[in-house]
């Protein structure tokens, strides 16, 4: 029964990384559909989502099944809810990269709003917080995870710097406007992605270490200082 077990969560294991990989293509294509003015990436992206949707039905089918049968206990309990949190935070990771394309469609419409600067250095480092979260969740590795973690002030900071600029422009050319908040929603969709990857780096330090981190950073005492929600509890 063990060795069924084991074999099972690999698998599981193995779905989980397919729709990482998926997941991952459709950010990278979103982004470049808009850096690139590229209408077709944006609508691989699109037709990629009900994929996405249909092995998070399929993975969370799996971790209720080897719950009900197996009833496993201590790192393997932790295991099978850590993998049904990050299929939850995978799809919805998906979910944003088809706003981003979905925007990405309507901007292609008009001429370019201003330089994109900002939205490029959102854009790699949250791929950078999300490959270094799904590594760190495959290694187990706390010390990775909790670098992401502290990685989102950078992506919010940006995030904030851009939206500043964008009014600056709807103030100053309303004309502009629709331009400047499809830009905005593609700003926050990458700070949410960005959220979700330290979703995935919590549940990594709950999988090996066996506690909760949510809303607060390093060792579990009374005194430590809490932080701002990351968006944690965020609806996509």
């Amino acid at each position: 029964m063990e060795r069924h077990f084991h074999a099972e969560i690999n698998e599981l294991k193995q779905n989980l990384l397919k729709m990482a990989g998926l997941v991952e293509a459709s950010i990278d294509k979103a982004i470049r559909s808009l850096t690139d003015r590229n209408e077709a990436l944006a609508q691989e992206v699109i037709d990629a989502d009900p994929e996405i949707n249909h092995l998070e039905i399929e993975i969370e089918n799996q971790c209720i099944n080897l719950l009900a049968r197996h009833q496993p206990v201590a790192i393997d309990l932790r295991m099978l809810v850590a993998a049904v949190k990050m299929n939850s935070d995978l799809e919805r990771m998906g979910d944003h990269a088809v706003n981003i394309a979905e925007r990405a469609q309507q901007l292609l419409h008009e001429p370019p709003l201003k330089p994109l600067i900002d939205i490029p250095r959102m854009a790699v480092l949250v791929q950078e917080m999300v490959r270094n979260s799904l590594d760190a969740f495959v290694a187990g590795d706390v010390a990775k995870a909790r670098a992401v973690c502290e990685s989102d002030d950078l992506v919010d900071g940006l995030e904030t710097q851009l939206n500043r600029e964008l009014l600056s422009y709807m103030i100053e050319t309303p004309s502009s406007i629709s331009r400047a908040i499809n830009l905005s929603v593609i700003a926050k969709n990458l700070e949410r992605i960005a959220d979700i990857s330290t979703n995935i780096c919590e549940e990594t330090i709950f999988l090996v270490e066996a506690r909760t981190i949510k809303h607060r950073y390093g060792l579990p005492t009374s005194k430590e200082t809490p932080r701002r929600s990351s968006g944690r509890g965020k609806s996509t």
